[in-house]
């Protein structure tokens, strides 16, 4: 396996309450551990367009408490198609982005696995929905607040 040296954030779907958080977090983890860190704007059709940009421990300050997510979210019907994921796995390799973590739902982590089996690509998923209906996890980002909003 090729040593991961930059990796890049999405959230896709639908945005939930600590999205920002988890993306402050990921960031900040992996610049300690000397990782570039790019973020990817509007989820997986920013992934196609190449709609990426440098995330440094001073561009994710600050937004813990702002709602939705700063890198946007969308769901993307471009990504389902075979030609849709090649040109998102160019437009990694173009920017040397070795892995991905993504934010989101159901629909979000189907894209991952399909794209993490055609590319043999390293994938991590953080279950970000207010829906909190993601098998094997206990609460995902964004359940608590939404239930107690309610």
């Amino acid at each position: 396996m090729k040593k991961i040296k930059k990796i890049g954030i999405l959230t896709s779907g639908g945005d939930s309450p600590g999205m920002n958080a988890a993306i402050r977090a990921v960031a900040r983890t992996a610049i300690h551990q000397n990782l570039e860190v790019c973020g990817i704007y509007r989820g997986y059709q920013g992934l196609i367009n190449g709609d990426f940009t440098s995330l440094h421990s001073r561009s994710v300050s600050n937004i813990i408490q702002r709602g939705g997510t700063i890198l946007k979210s969308t769901r993307s019907t471009e990504f389902m198609s075979v030609e849709g994921r090649k040109k998102a796995y160019d437009n990694l390799m173009k920017n040397n982005i070795n892995a991905l973590v993504v934010i989101g739902g159901d629909g979000t982590f189907r894209g991952a696995n399909i794209f993490r089996i055609e590319y043999d690509f390293p994938i991590i998923g953080l279950p970000g929905t207010i829906d909190n209906d993601l098998y094997g996890t206990d609460f995902t980002i964004g359940y608590d607040t939404a239930i107690n909003t309610v």
